[in-house]
């Protein structure tokens, strides 16, 4: 049933960051990315390290990038987030908020550095523009995080109501 929810919260994601993205730029926002780091918190390294992979090889295969890029930088990054979920304490908003940031600031060092290092893309490094694509990511992810816990209480209240 994981394997389900992975499927379609990352078809969601792709469709809502494709989707989104031609209206209101989310270019300081990858909502991939935030679903495979909660997928890692919530379920260890393996479903993170599984979940980057799947994400990733979809986010270039529909982007037209190098295939491999976005896969290999999710597919560490998951791990991480998983072995930090599943290591330490990760159930309060702080925490999460920078498990968010790191996780951000990692996936955009390995994919902008294997870019770089390969020469195939060279792109501006701007600490504030990395800065703000992770703080983005952190916002959005500890929100979409309170929602995931609150909404099945607010349904089962909803019923007895």
């Amino acid at each position: 049933m994981k394997v389900v929810w992975v499927i379609l919260a990352t078809a969601a994601a792709v469709a809502l960051q494709t989707t989104l993205d031609r209206w209101i730029p989310l270019g300081t926002v990858d909502l991939v990315l935030i679903v495979v780091v909660y997928f890692a918190l919530t379920s260890g390294r393996v479903t993170g390290m599984l979940t980057g992979t799947f994400a990733g090889l979809v986010q270039d295969a529909l982007s037209g990038a190098v295939i491999g890029m976005a896969g290999l930088s999710k597919t560490v990054v998951g791990f991480a987030a998983g072995v930090v979920g599943t290591q330490f304490i990760v159930a309060h908003s702080f925490s999460r908020f920078v498990v968010f940031m790191l996780a951000s600031l990692v996936d955009q060092l390995i994919f902008r550095g294997l870019y770089e290092g390969l020469g195939l893309r060279h792109f501006g490094w701007s600490y504030a523009q990395l800065a703000g694509h992770a703080l983005g990511n952190a916002v959005l992810g500890v929100l979409l995080f309170k929602l995931t816990e609150l909404l099945p209480g607010a349904v089962e209240r909803r019923r007895h109501a």
